[in-house]
């Protein structure tokens, strides 16, 4: 069974860090593009960074510059690296082994102005 993990949110002030991190379980990892979006309060969920299983990577325009995706094979974990935060990135971080649209039950990030 194909199960994908978060971890990593918390609460920071603007302007600082935080690393996110997806465990995928089930042996599938190594071929998969892995993706992260988040959503924000009273706002849809929306596209924020892609790494291919060749390590590509995508970004939203509104993270480009603070924000790195990554991946480890080695782990079956995929990260998400944010910096400079702002209170506009408040929201719950999700991940997703995008061809099978598989979904992890998301983690928080609170950014405080």
């Amino acid at each position: 069974q194909v199960r994908l993990v978060e971890s990593g949110g918390g609460l920071v002030q603007a302007g600082g860090s935080l690393r996110l991190s997806c465990l995928v379980s089930g042996n599938i990892f190594r071929g998969a593009a892995m993706g992260w979006y988040r959503q924000a309060p009273r706002r849809q969920r929306e596209f924020v960074a892609r790494v291919s299983a060749g390590g590509s990577t995508d970004y939203a325009d509104s993270v480009k510059g603070r924000f790195t995706v990554s991946r480890d094979d080695a782990r079956d974990t995929a990260y998400l690296q944010l910096n400079n935060l702002k209170p506009e990135d408040t929201g719950i971080y999700y991940c997703t082994l995008e061809a099978l649209d598989l979904w992890g039950q998301g983690t928080q990030v609170t950014v405080s102005s």
